[in-house]
């Protein structure tokens, strides 16, 4: 261990100092949140840059290094993985995560300032981390950041260290502080908080929540979460830095943000050049699948349906008469199931059931006699949908999925079931329409067709966004002047202020007139009778 940490300390403090790319950029990349699902994009960007020919040191929470990614790549592994959900079921009280679907979107605030904090603090105790925070040398080392835009805001002080534009990267769709971030307002009137259950067709009880949510949201953020996280920045680049800038002022000197978003799974809003849609970027061309699922899926003569919730709820934490439901429903089905169920010791597995603990998603979709997929409506997985045109049976969770399936429903090629309210009945008759009703499958297909028909791969273009802002030493004819209004200006309070006064003093002035001329008007009938 003191040999490691003496290591990094001579490449972050001496090596770098010396090391010149053969072509491309040096970038310091940071993605410290450890859920796996935010890999598959992270992943794709990483592999990309260094394919590009540029070399990046990365902090990570999960290695990439089986990904054989070359020497323009280095790994800084945060040791042990922080188990975050441990601490998110302790503070809200639940017994595994198929609980959470009773969260409001308070307590999802809560979860998510839970995992931002306590992530980045453990990521920042680090002594590899340590060491690139206190190197020796730090002009020239870098020339951008790339940070994912997830409740890791101390991090963009390496910013500050090595005096380097930042980029930042979101796996979520837009959320509306995002927007706020790169000087832009979001209409509360039609455009959804990221994780409330509505669409861009409000109703006027929705509208109200929604304003109610968003403007909560912003005060949270503001009021409760920045001080925390402005702690944890202090202590860990205070002795560095002296005075460390505040995160509300380092969010707004981010370059560029790329979002994990494309029409038309994204609900169209205003928006600035700075904010780049680069949704789809972990969809490669499907590969070969395994012999057994391959023998499997091409003997689905009727269709196969494929059943996964991804890689934070997981099927096997399912209530035990959930589990019966579905594979009673599953077994009266002519389809054939593949499922992501973790344990693969069931017992009473229909004949028609496959299920195994990891299952290649996009490949799977990608069979031609996949008819419908059963997802918790995680954005990944909703975009490979979309992308192989299977319709889907959406059972969200948390989060953001409310949302990415309510848009489905909206499209015409979902139908979403609540777990708690999901009976045998209910279960079967919708995976029976999604299979036996055509308009599903023409409307997906509408759907994907949309979401591939773009100028550039995904992939290609997060990566001249990045390239692009280094050339232009951070890019900033792209700040938009909102970043530098107080939330008062912002909103245009001052504005409204001034009217108002204006008004009032106007009707103050005009109610002293006639006061005055009535007053006028009784002394002169006074005189007059006199």
């Amino acid at each position: 261990m003191q040999f490691a940490v003496l290591f990094y300390l001579f490449l972050a403090g001496n090596l770098y100092s010396h090391l010149e790319p053969v072509d491309g950029y040096k970038i310091l990349a940071v993605y410290s949140y450890p859920g796996k699902s935010h890999y598959m994009m992270t992943n794709a960007l990483i592999r990309e840059l260094v394919e590009s020919g540029h070399q990046v040191t990365m902090i990570t929470a999960i290695s990439l290094q089986k990904e054989d990614l070359g020497s323009n790549y280095t790994e800084v592994l945060i040791e042990p993985v922080y188990d975050y959900w441990h601490d998110v079921k302790l503070n809200l009280g639940a017994q595994h995560l198929f609980e959470l679907t009773r969260m409001t979107i308070y307590d999802t605030l809560k979860m998510l300032e839970i995992i931002g904090v306590k992530t980045t603090e453990h990521a920042l105790r680090q002594p590899k981390v340590q060491a690139l925070i206190n190197a020796k040398q730090t002009d020239g080392i870098f020339d951008l950041l790339l940070a994912e835009q997830f409740y890791q805001e101390a991090f963009l002080a390496l910013a500050h260290v090595y005096k380097v534009p930042v980029v930042t990267t979101s796996t979520l769709d837009h959320e509306n502080h995002m927007s706020q971030m790169m000087g832009l307002i979001s209409p509360w009137s039609f455009v959804p908080h990221g994780f409330m259950p509505f669409t861009d067709r409000m109703s006027f009880l929705k509208r109200v929540q929604n304003s109610y949510v968003s403007f909560y949201e912003d005060m949270n953020r503001l009021l409760n979460y920045f001080p925390k996280m402005d702690a944890v920045a202090r202590e860990f680049f205070g002795p560095v830095l002296g005075e460390v800038p505040k995160v509300k002022h380092m969010e707004r000197e981010i370059s560029v943000m790329l979002l994990n978003s494309h029409a038309p799974l994204t609900t169209a809003r205003p928006t600035v050049d700075a904010m780049v849609s680069v949704g789809g970027m972990h969809i490669y061309p499907p590969k070969a699948l395994p012999a057994d699922m391959q023998v499997f899926l091409d003997g689905a003569t009727e269709g196969a349906i494929f059943f996964s919730l991804g890689s934070n709820v997981q099927s096997k934490d399912m209530p035990a008469e959930m589990l019966r439901l579905f594979l009673q429903v599953f077994g009266s089905l002519k389809q054939r199931v593949l499922w992501k169920l973790e344990d693969e010791s069931i017992r009473q597995l229909p004949e028609n059931v496959m299920v195994r603990k990891w299952l290649p998603q996009a490949d799977i979709l990608a069979h031609r006699n996949v008819k419908v997929f059963i997802t918790h409506g995680g954005l990944f997985g909703t975009q490979e949908g979309v992308h192989y045109a299977v319709p889907m049976l959406g059972i969200p969770i948390f989060s953001d999925q409310h949302l990415n399936v309510n848009k489905a429903v909206l499209g015409g090629y979902a139908i979403s079931l609540h777990f708690q309210s999901i009976t045998e009945e209910v279960l079967r008759h919708s995976l029976l329409q999604l299979i036996h009703n055509a308009t599903y499958k023409e409307n997906v297909q509408r759907v994907s067709d949309i979401f591939r028909d773009r100028p550039q791969e995904p992939r290609k273009t997060a990566v001249y966004w990045i390239e692009y802002v280094i050339r232009h030493r951070g890019a900033p004819h792209m700040r938009s002047a909102g970043r530098d209004l107080n939330w008062f200006q912002f909103y245009l309070l001052d504005v409204m202020a001034f009217v108002a006064a204006i008004v009032l003093a106007g009707i103050l002035a005009l109610s002293l007139a006639i006061r005055l001329l009535m007053g006028s008007n009784k002394k002169h009938r006074k005189v007059k009778k006199n």
